[in-house]
This record gives structure tokens, C-alpha cells and sequence, in this order.
């Protein structure tokens, strides 16, 4: 006999993205997670019982973005300036569960369009070499591999990226 089969779509919750305070006790707890996830895959880069990062004040023309999901911080990044017409993705993250859900893609067309509304046209970042699948996305959002700048100069390990707004 023929049954009907029931098709169960996962539903997932509305995202919501706003600017937070960097020094916030969310953007601090996933900037830990974060720091714990580059320390497991560059172990080489990290002295044992080195400092954790900390966050900066938020100067003029930045900004500093949480997304959440049902009351939980799942992704965070930030705009910082680098001078007039350009600015720097920075603390961009995503947990691992959220991970595939689209909260990176968010974050990052968020924070380009933060940017171009605070004026600048050029947008550039940092990555590591061994996180592919934010190199994937960044690729994947009109990003373009530049040489490296500022501290990254001479980093084998890290990846830089361009971008300019329209």
C-alpha cells in the first residue's frame, strides 16, 4: 500500500545583527571562543598561557556587530578604520554550530554596508591559511587575494583579502 511520506524541513530561527559595545560581555565571550579556535590550529603562533586577546574601544567610523539566534550570540565581526577611505574587517566568527546557516554571509554583507555608509570605499581583511572555509567565503562575497599588509607582512600564515564598495 502506498503511504504518504512527511517531509520535515528544519526550521531556523531569524538571525538578528546589531552593533554592540566591543567591551560587552557576548563580544568578549565569542572573541575567547575564537581565540581558542585559532589557538588549536596554529598551535606554532601561540606560546603556552599566552594573554587571551581583549577588545578595543570603538573609535570614530567603526563599528562592532553580534549576530543572534534565538537569544544566543552565534557570530560577531567588526569594522575598524584604517585611514580615510579605508577599512578593516576584523573578529569575524561564527560558532561552530551555526556554522552552514548563513551567519558569516550576514555578518559580512552587514558590516560592507556599514562601511560604505560610513563612508569608505575599500574594505580589506586577515585570514589564516588554514581556515578554508572563511577564505571560501570571502572568495564567494567579491572578495580578491591581495598581498599582505600591516602586521601580516612576512606572516606565512596569514591571507589577505580586498574588497572595493560600490
Amino acid at each position: 500500500p502506498m503511504t504518504d511520506a512527511v517531509v520535515m524541513e528544519a526550521v531556523i530561527a531569524p538571525l538578528i545583527i546589531e552593533p554592540v559595545d566591543p567591551m560587552d560581555l557576548q563580544a568578549l565571550t565569542l572573541l575567547a571562543k575564537a581565540a581558542r579556535e585559532a589557538r588549536s590550529l596554529y598551535p606554532e603562533l601561540f606560546a603556552p598561557g599566552s594573554p587571551a586577546p581583549t577588545n578595543t574601544p570603538l573609535g570614530e567610523r567603526e563599528v562592532y556587530l553580534l549576530a543572534w539566534r534565538e537569544g544566543v550570540a552565534v557570530g560577531c565581526g567588526a569594522l575598524r578604520r584604517l585611514d580615510g577611505q579605508r577599512g578593516e574587517l576584523r573578529r569575524m566568527f561564527v560558532t561552530p554550530l551555526a556554522r552552514r546557516e548563513g551567519v558569516g554571509r550576514s555578518l559580512l554583507a552587514r558590516l560592507e554596508a556599514d562601511a560604505l555608509a560610513l563612508g569608505y570605499r575599500r574594505l580589506l581583511l586577515e585570514t589564516g591559511t588554514r581556515q578554508k572555509p572563511a577564505a571560501a567565503l570571502y572568495r564567494a562575497g567579491g572578495w580578491r587575494r591581495i598581498p599582505p599588509y600591516g602586521n601580516f607582512v612576512g606572516d606565512p600564515t596569514s591571507v589577505c583579502f580586498g574588497k572595493t564598495l560600490r
